[in-house]
């Protein structure tokens, strides 16, 4: 079992005090945490002690049989339930209760893509995408068109604003779910995680591969623009290291208190951006049981069962893992530990 390391920037430092290692970079791009979750409803246990992480830059599969708790990952993930037991750590700090009850204080937005698109039938493709906006800003409706016009075309539905759902194919429908998950007010800069449940069922192979580079391109477009402006802050930031320098020699006679502010004890700069969020879409997370979505959209697999975490690894090791439960369900075997009898 292999983990797969996500995307992050380590600054060399030559203060070792200030020196970020791999692995507190690592930790530091943990976006949200499982440790020992459990959730039942009624007597029917769901989950029973799940525990994993997702790291900044990530697409992650959770997989795994009918049942075994996929979807209510999700959305206690996504804060729209709450576990009964076990702690869900978002940016490394404890969730208390549900989503709606701290709104503003994780700094971490999620978009949620539902399995049946839940689309609002008496409301337009347009009214459905900037519901939230609509709803939760003081930004003006031409704004909100605006921006709702620039979502539906990045998921190739320029002109659909005033169809209502039900003039829509299921392929349609899905991608206008997608555009309200990602559409946003301009000003907000919060980091963003999308989830998706099971986005591809009941598409057709085309439609699904739509859907499947859709989400890629979303989330790599993201992730290039933030990439672009971390490149600018560094170069804004190692300007600031030149010019702090340069007026920390001239106090140097009085013990070269300047550098302390801004520098290591040895005078290294440290720059601001050197641990902390990013913003936009910086990872994603999708329940599938689609063998096309899981090769397409995924690079790194949780594997459930019985609401545990028994595997986790990349799709290469997918694909080669002799584990048991991965080799049934990747050849679709009826013998092996998923059982339905």
């Amino acid at each position: 079992m292999q983990q797969v390391s996500s995307f992050h920037a380590a600054n060399e430092i030559s203060n070792p005090e200030h020196v970020v290692t791999s692995e507190s970079a690592l930790e530091t791009d943990i976006l949200i945490e499982f440790q020992n979750v459990y959730k039942s409803f009624g007597d029917k246990p769901i989950l029973q002690g799940a525990s994993f992480k997702i790291r900044r830059g990530e697409a992650v599969g959770i997989i795994g049989a009918s049942g075994t708790g996929k979807s209510t990952t999700l959305r206690i993930a996504a804060g729209l339930l709450a576990p009964d037991s076990g702690n869900v750590l978002i940016l490394g700090k404890p969730r208390k209760g549900l989503l709606s009850d701290s709104p503003d204080a994780e700094h971490l937005r999620v978009g949620m893509v539902f399995q049946n698109a839940a689309l609002f039938d008496s409301l337009t493709v347009g009214e459905n995408v900037g519901f939230l906006l609509y709803e939760h800003s003081n930004l003006p409706a031409i704004e909100i068109k605006r921006l709702v016009a620039n979502g539906l075309s990045k998921v190739g539905l320029s002109g659909v604003e005033n169809l209502y759902p039900a003039e829509l194919s299921g392929g349609m429908k899905k991608r206008v779910a997608l555009a309200r998950a990602v559409v946003s007010d301009d000003s907000d800069d919060s980091e963003r995680v999308l989830m998706y449940d099971e986005p591809t069922a009941g598409l057709d192979p085309v439609a699904s591969t739509v859907v499947e580079d859709l989400m890629r391109s979303l989330h790599s477009d993201s992730m290039a623009a933030a990439s672009m402006s971390m490149q600018t802050d560094e170069e804004d930031d190692t300007s600031e290291a030149l010019a702090s320098i340069s007026g920390a020699d001239a106090h140097a006679e009085n013990g070269g208190h300047a550098i302390h502010a801004r520098h290591g004890s040895n005078g290294a700069y440290i720059p601001h951006h050197h641990v902390g969020r990013m913003s936009g879409i910086s990872s994603y997370i999708v329940v599938t049981h689609q063998h096309s979505t899981i090769r397409r959209a995924v690079d790194r697999i949780i594997f459930l069962h019985k609401g545990k975490v028994v595997w986790e690894g990349s799709i290469a090791d997918f694909d080669t893992t002799e584990e048991p439960i991965v080799r049934q369900f990747a050849e679709g075997s009826l013998k092996g530990p998923i059982s339905y009898v």
